[in-house]
């Protein structure tokens, strides 16, 4: 099963790249070069295992996942519930930890995937491995970027 990863170290304490991981919203799209629409399902008001959430790419395809783990402020992780034809299946974690610099934390973002149909997998996988790994390095220099901007860093602290 393929796999991207893409790491960075950012200048905030793991408590807060987990927030700023987290946010929703116009805070989200501020950072997140991916994600054009974004929200909760179901009457679910804040992120939490169990919780789904509807997604739109910046490439107009759209998924609906699920947290299946949620462990503030060290991970996260969730799986595509509904996706992309072309995906089998889906699944994400995200993880933070202490950096050596104090107050700095080390972002770890992954994918792990598997493509349809079987037959078109060893080509289908090395396209998603390079357009995923292309997209997660993205995502995490926004993330980076989010993590050193003001007014994301005074949305997760309360505003």
């Amino acid at each position: 099963m393929p796999v991207v990863e893409a790491v960075a170290i950012v200048p905030v304490p793991p408590a807060v790249a987990f927030a700023v991981s987290q946010t929703t919203g116009e805070t989200r799209y501020r950072w997140d070069p991916f994600v054009r629409e974004q929200h909760l399902l179901g009457g679910a008001v804040r992120p939490g295992k169990g919780a789904r959430t509807f997604t739109r790419s910046r490439h107009g395809l759209t998924m609906v996942s699920e947290y299946v783990s949620y462990a503030p402020p060290t991970n996260v992780g969730m799986k595509m519930v509904r996706g992309p034809w072309f995906f089998e299946m889906m699944a994400g974690g995200w993880r933070f930890a202490p950096a050596e610099e104090p107050g700095h934390t080390v972002a770890t973002w992954r994918y792990h995937f598997r493509t349809r149909p079987a037959l078109l997998r060893p080509v289908a996988d090395r396209i998603g491995v390079w357009l995923l790994g292309r997209d997660i390095r993205r995502r995490i220099a926004g993330f980076a970027r989010g993590c050193q901007d003001p007014a994301v860093l005074a949305a997760v602290d309360g505003g």
